[in-house]
């Protein structure tokens, strides 16, 4: 068995400032960064790390659609054609009672859809180990993480521009 191991530089910050400035200056510099983990979120991370807009609300939005349409197919073919009652007179088809289920339905499919989409798109979910680059991110540090295989300079020289750039100390850290 095979066993291959991802290898981060892990940059460690102790000031919000200095690592918005350090994630501008390190990109510049050739570095292509893993991700930033704060223990609080900054203003212009996102910017400054280059991501682009988020497609989460078409995801969001096609979940809903798909919702509303189950719920009123499913009620239009319930209530109008697989068991249609005539109670009091009424229409078998009464689209103003199936608001309060299109809603629901709508909300539903949304609701889960997201939360497996997410669970996708950050590849966690049962089963899954957590990368944790530094336990210290979610108290008062701010971490840095640098994959180095998909950088071409070398590990040295990555070093070297995140302790440039503000990095108070710069570990090793290795996945599995």
């Amino acid at each position: 068995m095979i066993h291959t191991s991802e290898k981060y530089l892990v940059g460690v910050y102790d000031d919000e400032e200095v690592l918005l400035d350090a994630v501008t200056k390190v990109r510049n510099s050739g570095v292509k960064i893993h991700d930033v983990f704060t223990p609080f979120p900054i203003h212009g991370l996102d910017d400054a790390l280059g991501y682009s807009k988020t497609r989460l609300p078409i995801a969001a939005f096609m979940f809903g659609i798909t919702g509303t349409c189950t719920a009123i197919t499913m009620i239009t073919w319930m209530l109008g054609y697989d068991w249609p009652m005539n109670i009091g007179g009424k229409p078998h088809i009464p689209y103003p009672d199936f608001v309060p289920v299109t809603f629901e339905l709508t909300v539903l499919f949304a609701a889960l859809g997201m939360v497996f989409t997410f669970l996708l798109s950050n590849d966690i979910g049962p089963g899954k180990q957590p990368k944790i680059f530094d336990l210290r991110s979610t108290d008062d540090k701010f971490i840095m993480a640098v994959n180095v295989a998909k950088n071409k300079l070398s590990p040295e020289d990555i070093e070297a521009i995140l302790k440039k750039n503000g990095a108070s100390e710069v570990n090793v850290k290795l996945f599995e």
